[in-house]
């Protein structure tokens, strides 16, 4: 018996395989965008969701507080170890670290509330002056290293610290003066300006970072293999500039996309996850990484001569 004919009924034509093709080749477009309205709907979905803005802002508001008691602590530690020397850099530093990541805290526990104030001026005092103490406290070790390094080439330093004030006074006062313009005419022009005087404050400090901390790597290489301490401290030098230069370059895009799309703006409260991600990535993790790379306390006096930088 041929069974050619009933094997050839089971097999499609050659138009009916590109009916088919054609037909599948359609609805792949129709997958992708039922798949991509489906996770869209999820994301509105979360992003609504009054159980996980809370979650969120808390969880910030805990991961800001650990930050904060580590700085603390390890103040108190160098105070113990040499108390003699007064307000160091050293000291000054996690200080302020102590300073902005508490607040941030508070900040975070009370999130909801914050987005209540009136006048809404105050809302954006409260959420951005944290954002400028973190860029005074970070700019402390640019100055730090610019010491260091003019004082290795034998240069005078006396012009660093009133330069190192004069900026931040400058930064300051353009803030407050935004502040002040959006506290007389709320419009949406003056908050967009303020967003991005602040991404180019982040872009000025990262170049700090990316200049002193590359011309000391730099300098700290030429020294002697066998130099004391060199390896560990060019080490230092290299991860905290890397990661501080990374946390203001990622800050100064975040600002500018927070001035002009709505989507990525960080001042509601219905953009929790964003919030997460952006203060995880510019000040937690950064933070905590640079706490923790510094963590080694000054020599006591009478084992090693130790000269703060005041």
């Amino acid at each position: 018996m041929d069974l050619r004919p009933s094997i050839r009924g089971f097999v499609d034509s050659p138009g009916e395989v590109g009916v088919a093709t054609s037909m599948m080749a359609s609805s792949v477009p129709k997958v992708v965008a039922i798949s991509l309205n489906r996770a869209s709907s999820w994301w509105e979905g979360a992003e609504n969701s009054v159980m996980l803005q809370d979650w969120i802002f808390h969880t910030l508001a805990a991961l800001y507080g650990i930050v904060a008691a580590v700085a603390l602590i390890q103040l108190i530690r160098i105070e113990c170890r040499v108390p003699e020397y007064g307000w160091t850099t050293q000291k000054v530093f996690h200080s302020l670290n102590f300073l902005v990541n508490g607040v941030r805290s508070v900040v975070f526990v009370f999130r909801r509330d914050v987005q209540h104030i009136r006048p809404e001026v105050f809302q954006h005092v409260v959420l951005d002056f944290p954002s400028l103490a973190f860029f005074t406290t970070y700019t402390l070790l640019v100055l730090f290293w610019a010491e260091i390094y003019y004082q290795a080439r034998a240069v005078s330093t006396d012009k660093l610290r009133p330069t190192f004030y004069t900026i931040n006074a400058v930064v300051y006062t353009i803030q407050i003066a935004f502040w002040l313009l959006f506290w007389w005419k709320p419009i949406e022009p003056v908050v967009i300006l303020s967003k991005l005087f602040l991404a180019g404050v982040s872009l000025f400090a990262a170049l700090g970072f990316l200049l002193y901390g590359g011309r000391l790597f730099l300098m700290l290489q030429r020294f002697p293999v066998e130099s004391r301490g060199r390896r560990k401290k060019l080490q230092e030098v290299g991860y905290v500039a890397t990661i501080c230069f990374l946390c203001f370059l990622v800050r100064c895009i975040m600002m500018c996309l927070n001035a002009f799309d709505k989507d990525a703006d960080l001042d509601v409260l219905d953009h929790p996850i964003l919030n997460l991600t952006y203060y995880l990535l510019v000040e937690i993790l950064p933070s905590s990484l640079v706490l923790f790379i510094l963590r080694k306390l000054p020599p006591k006096r009478g084992v090693t001569q130790y000269h703060p930088i005041h």
